[in-house]
């Protein structure tokens, strides 16, 4: 039979001088571990932003608003700013939409086919920019597959790929697949029995979706809404790759401008990144005052 053996005070309080000293270290261990992701934080992210700052308000050498009043006041780089901002609504609200009744439907399926639905977007989602756009040049072109087959059972009579339509049919395109990546754990949050239970009291499908499913996947949804946005907003080798750069968008006005062929302004496309990135800050904001409103309805 073993004997309990006493701990001395002097052991007690050793042992609770090492537990501090362990963790303190385990700190350090744990603050060094992010130093190689500050670094890329800092040299990717902050550091251009800084820099786009700073050479934004730089105007023939001396500081000032210029670029900003010019930009202002320009009917071009305005048609730009709203262009932009039509394609990235307009392909959110649809990607969110078509997202969410396949996400829903992926809910109701085998977990065969919705592990392989999930496979196909992922993949999907890595489908951009040249190779999209010659994807869609030959579907959807003047004499795309697509197009001619719609034309000879005359669903259309004319289609333009190179338009504001055919490139929101592009964007809606890699929307859907970012979307559905998004949402799909969100979904999990909705419980089974809550729609037995619903229609138990005598709701409808419909009432159970507006009552209790889209309130509990509201912040879900706006953030979502919000990452699609930015995502849209930002898209240039797609759009430059499919319209040869002649759409006015805000990507293609940047890049033109700090690798055009006739002229280079970097100060100017520096003014229109900061405008774009303000625009991008107040969508956030909006974002995280509804969501915030959201969860205080829910409390």
């Amino acid at each position: 039979m073993s004997s309990a053996i006493p701990h001395t005070s002097a052991q007690v309080e050793t042992s609770t001088q090492k537990k501090p000293k362990a963790r303190r270290i385990f700190h350090w261990q744990a603050a060094l571990c992010l130093v190689p992701f500050a670094l890329l934080f800092y040299f990717f992210q902050l550091a251009p932003m800084i820099w786009v700052l700073m050479n934004s308000f730089v105007y023939e050498g001396d500081v000032a608003i210029t670029h900003y009043s010019d930009i202002l006041e320009s009917t071009f780089m305005r048609q730009a700013f709203s262009n932009s901002l039509w394609l990235s609504f307009w392909s959110s609200v649809a990607g969110l939409v078509v997202a969410v009744l396949m996400v829903s439907s992926l809910r109701r399926v085998p977990s065969r086919i919705r592990n392989a639905v999930i496979a196909f977007t992922n993949m999907s989602t890595n489908f951009a920019g040249v190779p999209l756009a010659f994807a869609f040049i030959i579907i959807l072109g003047v004499n795309g597959a697509f197009t001619l087959l719609l034309k000879q059972y005359g669903f259309i009579e004319d289609f333009n790929l190179y338009g504001k339509w055919g490139l929101l049919t592009l964007y809606i395109y890699f929307q859907i697949p970012l979307a559905v990546l998004l949402l799909y754990p969100a979904f999990d949050a909705l419980e089974d029995d809550w729609q037995a239970a619903a229609a138990l009291l005598g709701a409808s499908t419909r009432q159970y979706w507006q009552r209790v499913a889209l309130p509990v996947l509201s912040p879900a949804l706006l953030g979502t809404f919000i990452i699609l946005i930015a995502n849209a907003v930002g898209a240039y080798a797609s759009v430059y790759a499919l319209t040869n750069g002649n759409y006015n968008v805000v990507t293609v006005r940047i890049a033109s401008l700090v690798s055009g062929d006739l002229f280079l302004e970097p100060n100017l496309a520096a003014a229109i990144s900061v405008l774009l990135m303000v625009l991008l800050a107040i969508v956030t904001v909006v974002n995280q005052w509804l969501v915030a409103r959201s969860y205080h309805g829910k409390a």
